[in-house]
């Protein structure tokens, strides 16, 4: 028999709000694409980016592929976890110092930060094997 390593459920929580995250990013992707409107931004309602298409893509298949990181936990889980959502938050942040407004980034800084929070308490350390 193998033994299975049991999954604690702040890890699940935590692969649910990956997987909001990734969810997020398939509406922006669909916004640069020009299918959805933009919802809160005061500009303009549609528009077009190609780049803007492939960044928010590239963000879904890496937020995917973290769900399924940490549903498999894998050990490198909470390090790709942690770069991402600093880098989001880093992201969110400039885009608050230049054009965009809170409400623009609000849900995503809110989530970034409560996610980055919780994979710092320790026992969501302890369950990915971190000190």
């Amino acid at each position: 028999m193998s033994a299975t390593k049991s999954r604690p459920f702040g890890v699940t929580i935590l692969a649910i709000g990956a997987a909001f995250l990734a969810f997020m990013a398939v509406i922006h992707t669909l916004q640069a694409l020009g299918i959805l409107p933009y919802f809160i931004s005061p500009g303009v309602s549609r528009g077009f980016s190609l780049f803007n298409a492939i960044m928010w893509g590239l963000m879904v298949w890496v937020y995917v592929w973290l769900v399924r990181m940490l549903l498999d936990m894998d050990p490198s889980a909470w390090l790709f976890l942690a770069v991402i959502t600093i880098f989001n938050l880093i992201l969110d942040f400039t885009l608050m110092l230049g054009a965009a407004g809170w409400s623009d980034v609000s849900i995503s800084f809110i989530v970034n930060a409560l996610i980055l929070i919780y994979i710092m308490l320790p026992g969501v350390r302890h369950a990915f094997g971190q000190r």
